[in-house]
């Protein structure tokens, strides 16, 4: 089965549900939605954290960091 033709499924069930049914599951994907990327957001700390701690985070001023992108 696409995903085209998975959503065309759940917008046509959604399409049958009372407003405040509606209403709940947007609260409820909206919810879920930012918890997803408050997840991925401390899995990017994370990742980050390790490369510092690794040494492989470069510091340097707007300039160094400009040369060092351009070699």
């Amino acid at each position: 089965m696409t995903s085209v033709s998975r959503l065309d499924q759940v917008l046509e069930s959604i399409e049958n549900l009372s407003i405040d049914e509606e209403e709940t599951l947007i609260n409820l994907i909206s919810h879920r939605l930012a918890e997803r990327r408050r997840y991925e957001i401390a899995a990017n700390i994370a990742q980050a954290q390790v490369e510092y701690q690794a040494g492989k985070v470069f510091r340097g001023t707007v300039t160094q960091i400009m040369d060092e992108l351009g070699k």
